[in-house]
């Protein structure tokens, strides 16, 4: 018996079979796909882990092991190679970590400090001048202090006592020196050749109203010699070194943002807003009204013995802020020591290190530490030394994720990440 196979039939079996085909075909693309995918995925994640493998290392290791960046492998394996840069950025340090496999590379730039070694860390640190430390009217002194043998007392300023705390200090106290605690020599060295002029790549600043530079590449470097700067109407940002060997001038029209700043004298307008670290040889000028954001740095230092210069001096106008640190040092003692001088309602976030005198103003408020040789108050056209009056030095109220540059004394030996500046 024969069977008849009608046409439509066939024709049916066909399309099924070729259907069949692109859903087997379809499958067989889709399984290699997310073979694929996976294989990319795990390579991802594997240089990420590594990536941060490195960053770790870079937080461990001494800076001079990748001061000129190194490549190498975390576990003797070619797919595992990392590259790994530290360098000097002022008081802190930038590092760069890479990670790669094939073509496939991960990257991160980013900042690091130090945290605070708390068997250093004082509220308030006065060299022991043989003369008591004397407190005045709304004063608050919150924290672990050294202070001068003659300890401290309670004093009547413009007809006006001791409003304070009965305990004047709320805080252990210890004796001080005659000197303060040193800073790093080893940063000192990498600041000083900061102030050597380098060759620059212009003169000029490039046209237009924004520079931003990567920290994976060379330095942008602008030496403006010996004429006389102003910034206005400018946005620079990252891994931009200014120097000058006169003065420099920042407008509150310009924008700055982890550049560093070399120069003779440095005026800050009033009204200013930034981050960066400012570094002078003889003075620096800030206006009123003026917001300089963490991780900021204002330095006066003077490395070499100079005749006939007038002191160094950082000058504070009323109402300003500084998330950060201010720095006062001179290589070779003078009788004109460095001076730091606050204007009214002034508040500083972190540290400051007046190497000579620190003058003080009414409503001063530093929420972490001051180490400085001499306290100045004026009232009228009297000084008063070692007074501190309407002052407020607390530091329980900085923040627990402060780091400090380990140029500071207190700066303890353990790094740790800063801020993230670059990152893929």
């Amino acid at each position: 018996m024969k069977l008849k196979v009608n046409a439509s039939a066939l024709y049916i079996v066909i399309v099924i079979s070729l259907v069949i085909g692109i859903v087997c075909a379809a499958l067989i693309a889709t399984a290699l796909s997310y073979k694929i995918h996976v294989q990319q995925k795990n390579r991802y994640d594997r240089i990420e882990n590594n990536l941060e493998s490195a960053i770790n290392i870079a937080l461990g290791t001494p800076d001079t092991a990748f001061e000129s960046g190194r490549v190498f492998s975390l576990f003797n394996n070619q797919d595992d190679s990392v590259f790994l840069q530290k360098k000097a950025w002022g008081i802190y340090t930038v590092g760069t970590a890479k990670a790669f496999d094939q073509k496939d590379t991960l990257f991160r730039v980013f900042s690091i400090g130090n945290v605070i070694d708390s068997t250093k860390w004082a509220c308030l640190y006065l060299a022991d001048d043989d003369r008591p430390f004397l407190v005045s009217g709304k004063t608050v002194i919150n924290g672990d202090v050294y202070i001068p043998k003659a300890n401290v007392e309670a004093a009547v300023v413009n007809a006006i006592g001791y409003e304070g705390d009965k305990r004047l200090i709320i805080g252990a106290r210890h004796n001080s020196a005659k000197m303060l605690p040193t800073l790093d020599a080893k940063t000192l060295d990498v600041i000083s050749r900061f102030f050597k002029s380098p060759v620059a790549e212009s003169p000029n600043l490039p046209a237009g109203d924004s520079l931003v530079a990567s920290f994976l590449q060379p330095a942008r470097i602008f030496n403006f010699s010996n004429k006389a700067k102003l910034l206005h109407d400018d946005y620079f940002a990252g891994n931009i070194i200014l120097y000058s060997d006169t003065t420099l001038t920042i407008d509150s029209t310009a924008s700055l943002k982890n550049v560093l700043v070399f120069a003779r004298t440095i005026i800050v307008k009033n009204g200013f807003h930034g981050s960066c670290q400012l570094f002078a040889t003889d003075s620096i000028s800030v206006g009123n009204n003026s917001y300089f954001y963490y991780p900021s740095c204002l330095s006066v230092f003077r490395m070499d013995s100079v005749k006939n210069r007038p002191a160094e001096k950082i000058t504070l106008g009323n109402n300003s802020r500084l998330d950060g640190t201010i720095i006062t040092y001179e290589k070779a003692s003078d009788a004109k020591e460095p001076m730091v001088i606050f204007g009214n309602n002034d508040k500083i976030q972190g540290q400051i290190y007046s190497q000579g005198v620190t003058r003080l103003c009414d409503g001063l408020e530093i929420d972490g530490s001051l180490f400085t040789r001499l306290l100045l108050f004026r009232t009228g056209a009297t000084m008063l030394l070692d007074y501190a009056v309407n002052t407020n030095i607390n530091s329980k109220l900085l923040s627990r994720y402060y780091l400090t540059g380990k140029l500071l004394p207190v700066a303890g030996t353990r790094q740790k990440l800063l801020q993230w500046l670059e990152q893929n």
